[in-house]
């Protein structure tokens, strides 16, 4: 059946890349159900591998990749820090690689696990798209996806494939994530800025990274930039991301620094429940 959906979609879009963009909205803090994050995560693909990732983070690193103005990044669009990483999806080889930075370390966490899904006899229409429900857990959350034949390929958002269609719509059952599909292009050229050079490890070794990254946030910063003039302080991480942090907000604490951290902290509401 795999095998049969790539043959399908190589023949549906003959040489050419796709991007389909997604609106994702996410509950950062567990904490705070009320909270909410609204971002853009691009899926491109070329009928054999996809690359799902940040838009907002693409575009600012393949700028910076060629002006090297640093000052126009700490500038730049930004976004969630919990965004900055990179899944590489192939799909002869039914495997992924997750790609995410720990400080100035570049890691590459292989998966080879894939959603079991179970078809539902429900079907809708979003945007135009005829859609057929389907449910799964995976990665310790129970799931609900609607997905579209009229795109033959077997992917979607996220770590998400193995459909017999693309995803155009799904979200968990805490609603704390939900991706919709909002955008189809025809593009020139798929992502590019894949790492070189990078540290396999296994997805306990990265949990144990994640956690020692959450309580030393501070050891993480590259730099900072404090602007008095406008009350702001820019903080470079490690890892890359850029953050403008309030100035006034941060003094309000009795510990300044514990204040930089929280903000700076990756979300405790992750998508993969079992790396909190």
């Amino acid at each position: 059946m795999y095998k049969l959906l790539f043959l399908l979609f190589a023949s549906f879009f003959p040489a050419q890349n796709y991007r389909f963009v997604y609106e994702y909205k996410m509950k950062p803090d567990i904490n705070k159900k009320d909270s909410l994050i609204t971002d853009y995560m691009n899926l491109d693909t070329n009928g054999k591998k996809s690359f799902f990732y940040n838009a907002v983070k693409y575009e600012r690193d393949s700028t910076y990749s060629k002006d090297q103005n640093y000052g126009q990044l700490l500038t730049s669009k930004k976004y969630d820090r919990n965004l900055g990483y990179l899944i590489e999806k192939d799909y002869a080889k039914k495997a992924m690689k997750f790609y995410d930075k720990y400080k100035s370390v570049q890691l590459i966490i292989p998966d080879s696990e894939i959603p079991k899904w179970k078809i539902e006899n429900e079907f809708t229409t979003i945007n135009t798209l005829k859609c057929q429900k389907a449910t799964t857990y995976y990665k310790g959350r129970n799931w609900e996806a609607w997905f579209s034949k009229e795109y033959p390929i077997s992917d979607g958002p996220y770590k998400f494939i193995g459909l017999p269609g693309l995803i155009v719509k799904m979200k968990d059952a805490d609603a704390d994530h939900e991706f919709n599909l909002i955008q189809i292009k025809k593009i020139k050229n798929i992502f590019s800025l894949i790492p070189k050079n990078g540290k396999s490890v296994t997805s306990s070794e990265y949990v144990k990274y994640l956690k020692n990254d959450s309580g030393n946030i501070n050891d993480n910063i590259e730099a900072m930039n404090m602007n008095s003039k406008n009350g702001t302080m820019g903080v470079h991480l490690k890892d890359g991301y850029i953050s403008t942090l309030d100035l006034n907000e941060l003094k309000k604490s009795k510990d300044f620094d514990a204040a930089v951290a929280k903000k700076l902290q990756r979300t405790n509401n992750p998508i993969e429940k079992e790396i909190q």
